[in-house]
């Protein structure tokens, strides 16, 4: 793959680089929504992202490319908090959709993603995870301002709630009016800045912090979004080794526990509540959503969610430890199958 001009062009405009033989572009992996690349300059490596109107995925899945400025105020907003937690942007155009970043080489930053898909499950990377949303989430809640800023519904709506949530309600017509309810609650809530996709393939385990990327759903909404969404991949990753079921479940236990114990924008118990809720819901869209989970290969992985959520959005939990609990039940079921 080569680079378009335009991007060539960008860096050079931006003094980034020099001419076009100083920049070596590599195509990286990772992500549906965005092209990224890393750019390695004389002096230093870069990290290029530029938002794709039409998500690579097998179904119809658009959205705005707008998108893409909202993304690179969520990590100005993010560095100014925790300038450890994100990497630093260093150049944007906005009108057409791409910014350019600092590149964390991998051999430094590790994706959480990968070494959770290995089986190696770090408690204090979890814990670390639940302070750092938190921490945004503290530092953005109630303020005007950040929620006008970030007054992007329909995006969140065309990249987060469709998809999962009412894409989800399609498959499955006797939960449509649960689901649609539940979108609702969600779209309505104004409350802080959401990151929108706080997934560990979007979080890289730094020597000082966990990093997050990918904040092209950012929105001011509902926090409890961002916990749910996190803790969703904990729990789907007990299914790819069920003998580490205790340890997923146990950083599943920190994530939650750190992130509710710094809770200061409203009672804890009320954004867990509505965390317990959403998290069946996005159980259940990672099998039959559009956007599946690609390590759930085999059925009994998918009939099973589908089994243990389908009753929790009907009846939604309001404990995100009961649903750790009920999970570790189910799991012990699929492994001594």
């Amino acid at each position: 793959m080569k680079p378009a001009p335009a991007l060539e062009a960008f860096l050079i405009d931006q003094g980034l680089a020099q001419t076009r033989s100083d920049m070596v572009w590599t195509a990286l992996p990772g992500g549906v929504s965005s092209e990224i690349w890393r750019v390695d300059l004389p002096q230093r490596s870069v990290c290029v992202k530029r938002a794709l109107p039409k998500l690579k995925v097998k179904a119809d899945w658009y959205a705005p490319t707008a998108r893409n400025a909202f993304e690179c105020q969520w990590l100005q907003f993010a560095h100014q908090q925790v300038p450890q937690a994100v990497p630093q942007v260093l150049a944007h155009d906005r009108d057409a959709g791409l910014f350019v970043m600092d590149f964390l080489p991998p051999e430094q930053y590790p994706v959480w993603k990968e070494q959770l898909l290995r089986g190696e499950v770090d408690l204090d990377t979890a814990a670390q995870v639940g302070r750092l949303v938190a921490t945004i989430h503290n530092a953005s809640a109630s303020q005007p301002s950040i929620a006008q800023a970030f007054d992007t519904r329909d995006f969140f709506f065309a990249l987060r709630l469709e998809p999962y949530l009412m894409a989800t309600a399609q498959k499955h017509h006797d939960l449509a009016t649960a689901l649609q309810t539940l979108t609702e609650r969600t779209a309505a809530a104004h409350i802080a800045l959401v990151h929108g996709d706080v997934s560990p393939k979007n979080i890289l385990v730094g020597p000082h912090s966990p990093v997050l990327l990918d904040a092209e759903c950012a929105w001011y909404g509902d926090p409890a979004f961002d916990l749910a969404f996190c803790l969703n991949h904990l729990l789907l990753k007990c299914l790819v080794y069920p003998d580490k079921t205790a340890q997923y479940l146990q950083a599943f236990d920190n994530l939650a526990s750190n992130y509710l114990n710094a809770v200061q924008w409203e009672p804890k118990h009320s954004v867990e509540e509505r965390a317990a809720a959403l998290l069946p819901a996005l159980l259940l869209a990672r099998v039959d959503g559009k956007s599946p989970v690609e390590y759930l290969v085999r059925d009994q992985q998918r009939n099973l969610v589908r089994s243990f959520a389908r009753p929790r959005i009907s009846a939604a939990p309001t404990k995100l430890a009961d649903i750790a609990q009920d999970w570790r039940r189910a799991c012990a079921v699929l492994k001594l199958a």
